[in-house]
């Protein structure tokens, strides 16, 4: 499993009002590259987004799941992003002195990512997760400005 943290200067608030925002999903999210819907429920569990992923004119069509949703604490989602396959994303937000803290934990769940040895998955899935925690950190610090 790989695991990313970052200090953000924003009220966890901040950040699940990101998440619960499922057009925003390619603006932090890399490898997302466009919305092609939002159900309606969504970010509550069982809802999805239909995402694509890739960079054109390779672009596949997808969804990502949400598992679990306890605003200012936890969201659980089971991303996917074939042929790739498919992978658990726990996102977790803690306050902390001036701000808070994110944490994204992945795990590669089916397909051929899963059967990759973690020794090689981790360290790519930490470098990608690290851009993923930075756009965060913008969408949601900007959201806290703009109050």
């Amino acid at each position: 499993m790989a695991t990313n943290s970052r200090r953000m200067r924003c009220r966890p608030e901040d950040v699940f009002r990101v998440l619960a925002d499922g057009w925003l999903y390619p603006a932090w999210v890399v490898g997302a590259t466009r919305m092609r819907a939002v159900e309606a429920e969504w970010p509550n569990p069982d809802s999805e987004l239909h995402h694509s992923v890739g960079v054109w004119p390779l672009v596949l069509n997808d969804t990502t799941r949400s598992v679990e949703w306890t605003p200012t604490g936890r969201f659980v989602l089971i991303a996917r992003g074939w042929p790739v396959g498919e992978a658990k994303v726990t996102i977790r937000v803690r306050t902390d002195d001036d701000g808070c803290v994110v944490r994204i934990d992945e795990e590669p769940l089916h397909g051929p990512a899963a059967l990759i040895p973690r020794v090689l998955t981790t360290p790519l899935l930490r470098f990608r997760n690290t851009e993923t925690l930075r756009r965060l950190a913008y969408l949601a610090e900007g959201r806290r400005e703009a109050r």
